[in-house]
């Protein structure tokens, strides 16, 4: 499979899981994170949806589902702040004890959404930057999240 299909891929069955998640999670401090972390996940949906041909490009659409994305991700650190834990939560304990490394991650994932979000133009511009946005949560997610 072509990287970009894995991206996509990776990012619908990510906003399965994620919906899955939700149910039973007591903790309002957990609930908000998850719900960044959905909202990543369904505009990254959008943006993967279109580099497959599903959906019709629209760069305007690209764009704010990009910046949506931006937008979500500045918002993580803060929502890891507090070591916040639920049953249902999927963030591993190392969040805390390697902080500064986690919102390295987030921030390289604001940065990637928003250099898509001011460039796509194009939809041969939607998967390099669809690529360099599922790079970035990969890259987070290995360390980070309990394994799917």
């Amino acid at each position: 499979m072509r990287p970009i299909f894995v991206t996509a891929i990776t990012a619908t069955l990510l906003a399965a899981g994620a919906a899955l998640a939700h149910s039973g999670v007591s903790n309002p401090a957990v609930k908000a994170r998850m719900h960044a972390m959905m909202q990543i996940a369904d505009n990254t949906k959008i943006l993967g949806a279109m580099a497959k041909g599903e959906a019709v490009f629209d760069a305007d659409e690209a764009r704010a589902a990009a910046a949506a994305i931006a937008a979500h991700a500045a918002s993580v650190p803060t929502l890891f702040m507090a070591e916040e834990h639920d049953p249902k939560s999927e963030a591993l304990p190392v969040i805390w004890q390697e902080f500064d490394t986690f919102g390295q991650r987030s921030e390289a994932l604001t940065l990637a959404a928003a250099e898509a979000a001011a460039s796509i133009e194009t939809e041969a511009d939607l998967k390099p930057a669809l690529a360099r946005i599922g790079s970035t949560c990969k890259s987070c997610h290995q360390d980070f999240r309990k394994p799917q």
